[in-house]
């Protein structure tokens, strides 16, 4: 059976900006994948408000995970943080502002929710099969390494997470990005994980997407090195940055200070970008042959970081992933 062209948009780090007026409304989408920070302080009050977005957004599914910023919904974590505060908190406060332990992971559960097509993941491997025939393969996970794990979902940098990633996964979806691949931060350091990017090396999905590092906004198509990772895999070894593509980043965007008028008029194509609301990308062609190199494959690394720490607000992504037909059977299971 051919492959069925699956529309996704892409985004994250929405942080129910109050000041970002998303351009959504012409986009239509067979999925969305938000890689999350829903919320700024996750208060119940902003995941209500992010859940109203979603809802308006024209895709019969959308996928949701959580991120740091979402710690109300690492229970442990939360109920740690009141414990430990230096001053005793009131219980009525707290439930006014956070309600109560599990009642911010409810809202994605409840009626008007489902019934928009919004499902919350935990971290694991999910399968779907969409309104448009196909059968969507997802892992999911929301955690990302930080100096000092204190925000939701995070573990200490150096310290090993298992990302479970099997081979037959379409789409890797995390909050945080793989080492060497738009994690740079605005000190040019790399933030990204080098165990997220081994499991992603051994996988090597279609599509690889996150947000959080909110200056590494932008698209990137690897071009892996071999047929399979190495014992090790890092951006060093397994990736062919000759064959590979980057398709956008900020600085490709932004006018600098010292851009010639060539390179001016190539960055007006921004505004054409905030005209329709998006950027686009496509996984259309996986494999490719460089001259004098065999076949060798490809993913699509996006950072859809929403919020720009300085201007306002980024693009989200529109990318066409090429997805296998569901069974009758798999419709059933997965439907």
């Amino acid at each position: 059976m051919p492959d069925i062209t699956t529309r996704c948009l892409v985004l994250s780090n929405t942080h129910a900006d109050p000041d970002w007026k998303p351009n959504l409304s012409s986009i239509s989408a067979d999925v969305v994948l938000h890689c999350d920070d829903l919320t700024e302080e996750s208060k119940i009050s902003e995941f209500r408000s992010s859940i109203e977005l979603l809802k308006t957004i024209n895709a019969p599914l959308k996928l949701v995970i959580a991120g740091n910023h979402n710690f109300s919904l690492d229970a442990p974590l939360f109920k740690r943080k009141i414990a430990e505060a230096a001053t005793p908190l009131e219980p009525d406060l707290i439930k006014k502002e956070f309600g109560d332990y599990d009642e911010a992971r409810g809202l994605f559960a409840d009626a008007d929710a489902t019934e928009a097509g919004i499902a919350f993941l935990d971290e694991g491997q999910h399968t779907f099969a969409l309104d448009n025939g196909a059968l969507l393969t997802v892992y999911a996970s929301p955690y990302t390494p930080s100096p000092h794990s204190e925000m939701g979902f995070q573990y200490k940098r150096g310290e090993a997470h298992d990302f479970s990633v099997s081979k037959d996964v379409d789409v890797v979806m995390t909050h945080g990005p793989p080492r060497g691949i738009l994690d740079m931060t605005d000190s040019k350091q790399r933030s990204g994980c080098e165990h997220l990017f081994a499991a992603v090396a051994r996988a090597r999905p279609q599509m690889h997407c996150f947000g959080h590092i909110h200056e590494g906004w932008g698209a990137k198509l690897v071009a892996w090195r071999g047929t399979e990772a190495t014992d090790s895999p890092s951006h060093f070894t397994n990736v062919d940055n000759a064959c590979s593509t980057t398709l956008e980043t900020l600085s490709s965007l932004k006018r600098g200070k010292w851009d010639t008028p060539e390179v001016v008029a190539e960055k007006e194509k921004l505004q054409a970008h905030r005209d329709r609301g998006y950027c686009s990308a496509s996984t259309t062609s996986r494999s490719h042959q460089p001259p004098g190199h065999t076949a060798q494959q490809t993913t699509l690394f996006v950072n859809a970081a929403i919020q720009d720490l300085e201007e306002g607000s980024q693009l989200p992504w529109l990318v066409d992933l090429q997805l296998p037909q569901a069974t009758e059977d798999e419709k059933q299971e997965n439907g």
